[in-house]
């Protein structure tokens, strides 16, 4: 790994990387490398500001191959490509980049090689059926509005003029979030299907209601929790404002399908679901 090109990949769209070691403990009894077992890509802050982290286990350190695979300075995005020594080997992509005000990096499903191949990736299977239904043209595709839908962060909304709900049903000022993330928080929104799970802090993602009671079987201390009842993966639409702190507010005049980019997908965001 040449950290010093990588680090100037960054620098050169105006952003930090900071490489950190972090010593590996080895359980002998299960015969696993633990705390940490695996790398991590992550956006930290200091004194000067947000920075990128590449955090290594340094039993890694020999057998993991990081390179930037395409690079789009004036756009401040790149493709950051990892391999990790195995059979088969793991291999995992990341776009980093800059989204209005804040630096992010996203995990890549699929085999992108570029920038653009990449937020390709990261649109689901809807939202680019909106965007050829609308006519929406190459430039526009990865705006974060044109006619077939807004973009807040992760979340894709997908214009619905003529769905219609029950009154009762809608919900106000209600969160928005995928796992243990910062909610977004939306005016009005309508839920529909998904699955019953209790979630807390030790199960961000939510356990079933038997995994929850087999939870509070064995651990005594596991109702001092703090739990809640959510739905896992559900269908939701939302209208009115949507605000997040990390991002400027947008209004939807009617009503959106709300949609997840596509970050779960990939290997190393397997486990995050989507809870409302």
């Amino acid at each position: 790994m040449n950290a010093k090109q990588i680090e100037s990949q960054f620098i050169a769209m105006g952003a930090r990387l900071k490489l950190r070691e972090v010593p590996s403990r080895w359980r002998q009894g299960e015969r696993q490398w633990i705390s940490p077992a695996d790398f991590a890509v992550d956006i930290r802050r200091d004194a000067a500001g947000e920075f990128f982290e590449l955090r290594v286990p340094t039993h890694l350190r020999e057998t993991l191959d990081v390179t930037v695979t395409q690079a789009e300075p004036k756009q401040r995005h790149l493709l950051l490509f990892v391999r990790k020594a195995g059979d088969p080997p793991q291999l995992d992509r990341f776009l980093c980049g800059h989204d209005e005000r804040e630096w992010f990096v996203a995990a890549v499903p699929g085999g992108a090689s570029s920038v653009r191949q990449a937020m390709d990736a990261l649109q689901p299977q809807e939202v680019r059926a909106a965007l050829a239904q609308n006519h929406v043209s190459s430039r526009k595709r990865y705006a974060r509005k044109n006619r077939a839908f807004r973009r807040q962060g992760e979340w894709f909304f997908v214009a619905e003029p003529s769905f219609v709900v029950d009154p009762k049903l809608v919900l106000r000022n209600e969160p928005l979030r995928r796992g243990g993330g910062k909610p977004h928080l939306v005016e009005q929104l309508y839920r529909t299907g998904g699955e019953t799970v209790h979630v807390c802090s030790q199960h961000p993602n939510g356990v079933t209601p038997n995994e929850y009671r087999s939870i509070l079987r064995h651990q005594p201390d596991a109702n001092r929790w703090g739990w809640q009842v959510m739905r896992r993966n559900p269908g939701v639409y939302a209208r009115g404002t949507v605000r997040h702190r990390d991002h400027a507010t947008i209004t939807l005049p009617f009503w959106h399908r709300v949609i997840m980019n596509t970050e779960t997908q990939s290997r190393t965001m397997a486990k995050v679901a989507f809870l409302d």
